[in-house]
């Protein structure tokens, strides 16, 4: 199993956390997006959308993270055979990558990669918001529930990737008690690592 990562993308990362906390062995390919690595011809061959994380099992080719992780976790703890705790799951993942993930992921990857400029600070200013009503509704859910879907599933790691560097974004988590108590249950589930 080889996996072509990028280290300073939190959706990498989700599939790395997994891979580990399911004991899987993997190799790593690095993919610097920064220099324009997953753009060359060679990459765009795996994957066209010119994305990481990209997954090859044996000859099976799998991009989007969210779908690896459903893909690896599949007949594991992490997701619930339960079709409506199953179904849950997906609900978080998908409210992830459209309501925490474009809005976090996005003004971390401005503030971290692009210089301060006018059109940096307006991208950043129209991301404001949205993310912090993600991580309203997270605050909200984790008021009531340790972890998103019962127990410690693939919504958590799908939504913890970013919100645990959220501040690198400018979303400091002060204000979101639970979600930064829900981090720290994160941090000690069996085979935890770190982003970097």
């Amino acid at each position: 199993m080889k996996l072509y990562n990028s280290a300073i993308s939190g959706n990498s990362y989700k599939v790395r956390l997994l891979l580990s906390q399911l004991g899987i062995p993997c190799t790593i390919i690095p993919i610097d997006i920064l220099k324009g690595e997953s753009r060359t011809a060679e990459f765009l061959k795996i994957n066209p959308n010119g994305r990481t994380p990209v997954l090859d099992d044996n000859g099976f080719v799998l991009a989007e993270s969210n779908a690896i992780l459903a893909y690896l976790s599949r007949g594991s703890r992490f997701l619930p055979d339960d079709r409506r705790r199953w179904a849950l799951v997906f609900q978080w993942m998908f409210f992830e990558q459209y309501s925490h993930e474009p809005y976090i992921a996005t003004s971390r990857f401005l503030l971290q990669h692009r210089l301060d400029s006018p059109e940096r600070a307006a991208a950043l200013a129209v991301r404001r918001e949205g993310g912090l009503a993600a991580l309203r509704v997270m605050e909200g859910h984790l008021t009531a529930n340790n972890f998103f879907v019962g127990d410690y599933t693939i919504a958590d790691i799908a939504l913890f990737a970013y919100s645990h560097v959220s501040h690198e974004g400018g979303f400091p988590l002060d204000d979101f008690p639970k979600i930064r108590a829900w981090i720290e249950r994160v941090k000690i589930q069996p085979g935890f690592i770190t982003m970097y």
